[in-house]
């Protein structure tokens, strides 16, 4: 176990996925709270699309040229679901199953494409960005991890108040000169950010359970805003780490699988056993009962 701990790798792999948790965790209790978690699936699915093209446009698959090709797609996608469900009869949960199915449907192709083009070399690590490959991480993906994250949690922290006012009562907000749209597009800027960067660590598919699951933990152990967030970026974190862990200690075991295993078991103990948990309310239920 120690020499696992102390292992260069391991500690690299370990750094960056625990930022990036923390740091989805925070961002994506708002996502939730205000009821767009699926949104942020369907602009994780449309970013592989924005990796494989920055690919061929750029020739490298250096990790930042990926990143800003994944935002792009990213920014895209979340315009064209609001396009859609604006101006059709189409629900938002059709417009996020056709932008998701189409645009990750493009990325498949593409990635078909290059892979079978001799004009295009270096293209075997592109399917990695699908589920994630974090065993490959390198110190520079850490940074850019890093600075995204700290750059993300920067924006949340100046802007907390305001943030907090919008997310539970957007009408109050509106008549103290907070632009909703503003606080939006910022969270939205943020998530999309975040998905990005972390890819590679977790893949396009999986992506999106950081940004969820952390945030359900934390509303099913408080009602309290602040301390929503603060489990949520403990459960990010640690899960993070065991599941870096798991996969380093275990034969053939993805990364980001095996966090969002543990992110699984950690969303299942508190559905049963938090606060607001259904064996919780089973036992209340039962005591009033017993009273009538």
């Amino acid at each position: 176990m120690i020499d696992i701990l102390t292992s260069y790798t391991f500690m690299i792999v370990a750094l960056g996925t625990v930022i990036l948790a923390v740091a989805s965790g925070i961002i994506g209790t708002v996502s939730v709270i205000k009821g767009q978690s699926l949104i942020g699936d369907a602009v994780g699915h449309a970013t592989f699309p924005g990796i494989v093209l920055a690919f061929m446009l750029a020739g490298t698959r250096e990790t930042l040229a990926l990143a800003l090709g994944a935002i792009l797609l990213g920014i895209i996608a979340f315009f064209t679901i609001q396009i859609i469900t604006e101006h059709s009869r189409i629900t938002l949960d059709g417009a996020l199953a056709l932008v998701l199915s189409s645009f990750f449907g493009l990325g498949m192709a593409l990635m078909s494409f290059v892979q079978g083009n001799p004009d295009f070399e270096g293209t075997q690590g592109l399917s990695d960005y699908i589920f994630g490959q974090a065993a490959y991480m390198l110190r520079s993906d850490v940074y850019l991890i890093l600075a995204a994250s700290g750059a993300s949690l920067l924006v949340f922290i100046l802007f907390y108040q305001q943030l907090k006012i919008y997310i539970f009562d957007p009408v109050y907000s509106r008549s103290i000169g907070i632009s909703n749209m503003l606080m939006n597009f910022m969270i939205l800027g943020i998530t999309i950010t975040l998905i990005a960067v972390g890819l590679k660590a977790v893949g396009a598919i999986l992506i999106v359970n950081l940004l969820i699951a952390p945030a359900v933990v934390g509303q099913l152990w408080s009602d309290r805003f602040f301390h929503v967030l603060i489990i949520a970026a403990a459960t990010g974190g640690i899960s993070a780490f065991a599941g870096t862990y798991i996969s380093t200690a275990g034969n053939d075991i993805a990364t980001g699988p095996a966090i969002i295993l543990v992110l699984s078991a950690f969303v299942l103990v508190s559905l049963l056993s938090a606060r607001k948990g259904l064996l919780r309310r089973s036992i209340l239920k039962r005591k009033v009962g017993e009273r009538s």
